[in-house]
């Protein structure tokens, strides 16, 4: 297929890099011009703005890092909704129902079809092609690009509605931010009586405790606090605001959602939005008065 590409960011761009070796032609932009040119070397073209992808192609895919990137590269001066030829703009960023369904709207004026296409796996599985794909739209157009989206990973057709892969991706990683936090603090509290950390998450790992923060982060990026999972803050903390707005637009009442929000609120204010999101641990360690990990132990702060 013929395949614009914006946003080759931590995520973008080994999607972008797989879909060139699977043998697509794809046309590239970023605002950062040596991700382009790296991408350029190995056999991509580059575009001079989202307008210029979307005048040479009929689907463009975009992974960004915000609801106003999202909805500027799609509708702004300049952006894919004044492109010639394009017919289908799927957007690989989690955005939240609301803005989706807003951008579906201003893009149909144009009859291009809008496919909601979040991902749930990390840079690691982004690398791998081993992502989540959830997708929403027109099923006739979702099969169009299923052969695009197979390449970077497995597609889950999430249905027709606008905006309810978003939804579905929302749910996703409200688990993954609660896993993170409720780990960190299970381990803080063994930690504090003295217990090793490490034998903690073998222990974890085996039982009824285990999750996706026991089983991958702590290992790599926790314990040996290395905090380089490859996720920032800030981009865990925009997805827990928006699975919150959702379940108060649904009228839910949601007491594990507001505390596990309140936690990365504290978090992105301590740590930074830049910070690695394996960085939660800490203000629960400071708040303890211990350190997790460094070794295969844990000991009290100095």
């Amino acid at each position: 297929m013929e395949i614009g590409f914006i946003g080759l960011g931590k995520m973008g761009f080994p999607m972008a890099r797989r879909l060139i070796e699977a043998g697509h032609q794809l046309t590239v932009f970023d605002t950062r011009k040596e991700a382009t040119d790296k991408l350029v070397a190995l056999g991509a073209q580059a575009a001079s703005s989202p307008k210029d992808i979307a005048d040479r192609c009929e689907t463009v895919l975009a992974s960004l890092p915000s609801l106003q990137a999202s909805l500027d590269v799609a509708t702004g001066a300049g952006g894919v909704v004044e492109g010639k030829r394009v017919k289908r703009f799927v957007d690989l960023s989690t955005v939240g129902s609301q803005m989706a369904t807003k951008i579906q709207g201003l893009l149909a004026k144009r009859n291009i079809v809008q496919i909601d296409s979040p991902v749930s796996g990390g840079v690691g599985g982004a690398e791998k092609g081993t992502l989540a794909v959830m997708v929403s739209g027109p099923r006739a157009d979702c099969e169009t690009v299923k052969p695009a989206l197979d390449v970077i990973g497995k597609v889950f057709f999430i249905g027709e509605k606008p905006g309810s892969a978003q939804t579905m991706k929302l749910a996703n990683n409200f688990l993954s931010a609660t896993a993170m936090v409720a780990t960190s603090e299970a381990v803080v509290m063994g930690v504090k009586a003295g217990l090793d950390p490490a034998v903690m998450i073998d222990v974890i790992n085996a039982g009824s405790g285990l999750n996706t923060a026991s089983r991958d982060k702590f290992p790599r990026s926790v314990l040996p606090r290395s905090f380089d999972f490859g996720f920032a803050t800030g981009l865990m903390v925009k997805d827990v605001r928006l699975a919150l707005e959702e379940m108060k637009s649904l009228g839910l009442s949601m007491e594990v959602a507001e505390a596990v929000g309140r936690l990365w609120e504290v978090i992105i204010r301590d740590e930074g939005a830049e910070s690695d999101f394996t960085a939660a641990i800490k203000p629960i360690e400071k708040a303890a008065g211990v350190v997790v990990g460094g070794g295969r132990g844990g000991h009290a702060a100095k």
